[in-house]
């Protein structure tokens, strides 16, 4: 495994939704030791702290308007931390919040590689597709794919720079399981290669790797952004939207380390963890392996 420089960034976004905590999510992470860790795989690590996020109750974010307004913002300047970093050629870890920040960080990750598309994993139980049209709930950490391939809220989907950051096409999700069903019509639609629990189950997580790492074979550059609720609730507790039947511990690892032996990878999410709910900070615990797994550590 290649020895990188990584920096982290933290976005403790907590106005995607209506449960509280998962601004608390980078320093569960911090915590849990995901520098040292890395550091101990022979990476050159840095955290570049976090980026400011008002809380919902402030003034700046008080209201749906001011709410949209703050999170665009947010990730505005996620998106600028994050294109500095990737220009210097290191590995960027953004540490969420909510999955909201990932219209930022994907963003950076996709004008870094403005010559040529970047491909985007997203492991989660949900879509996160919807539009301000089709949300049920008005919850913006449901979504940023939308926003990410230039459908919905223009405040979101002009994050960076107008437009599309990703084509449809690059995309593959993992780990679903809770669609709404507006979405779900949608996502059929969409041009989006889909992973759910019914396939993992049916193929198996290194087939479903494979797969997806296939689909993206003409592609330099990846970005890989892990929702700790892909997990199954009794792996990752401490998440606002649990879902039953998630990916088991080894699944997830697994996944990690087919990934990282793959060499494109070039940037993280980890996001929506939640310490209120969490079991003495067994899920950012979790969320650091995986990282490692991504980023070299291996049984052998």
């Amino acid at each position: 495994m290649q020895k990188r420089t990584i920096r982290i960034i933290g976005a403790p976004m907590d106005l995607g939704q209506n449960r509280r905590g998962v601004d608390m999510g980078p320093s569960a992470a911090r915590y849990a030791g995901l520098q040292a860790r890395l550091e101990r795989l022979g990476h050159t690590v840095y955290d570049a702290g976090n980026i400011h996020v008002p809380n919902p109750e402030e003034n700046e974010a008080e209201g749906t308007g001011k709410r949209l307004t703050a999170v665009a913002t947010a990730c505005q300047t996620l998106y600028e931390l994050g294109t500095q970093c990737v220009e210097q050629g290191d590995f960027a870890i953004y540490l969420g919040g909510d999955h909201s920040i990932s219209i930022g960080s994907i963003a950076a990750a996709a004008q870094s590689g403005a010559a040529e598309p970047i491909g985007v994993i997203w492991i989660d139980a949900h879509a996160d597709f919807n539009t301000p049209q089709s949300s049920p709930s008005g919850n913006i950490h449901g979504m940023p794919v939308a926003a990410l391939i230039g459908e919905g809220t223009e405040q979101l989907v002009n994050v960076g720079y107008p437009g599309r950051k990703v084509q449809p096409a690059h995309i593959v999700q993992i780990g679903i399981r809770d669609l709404d069903d507006t979405e779900r019509e949608r996502l059929a639609h969409s041009g989006i290669s889909v992973f759910t629990m019914r396939h993992l189950d049916e193929l198996g997580m290194a087939a479903i790797a494979r797969q997806a790492l296939d689909r993206l074979r003409h592609l330099k550059h990846i970005h890989v952004s892990l929702d700790m609720d892909s997990l199954d609730p009794d792996e990752a507790p401490g998440v606002g939207t649990p879902v039953p039947g998630g990916l088991s511990y080894r699944e997830a690892h697994l996944l990690m380390e087919i990934l990282g032996d793959n060499g494109r990878v070039q940037s993280l999410d980890i996001v929506e963890i939640n310490p209120i709910l969490d079991d003495r900070n067994k899920t950012a615990e979790l969320a650091v392996e995986l990282a490692a797994s991504l980023l070299g550590q291996r049984i052998l």
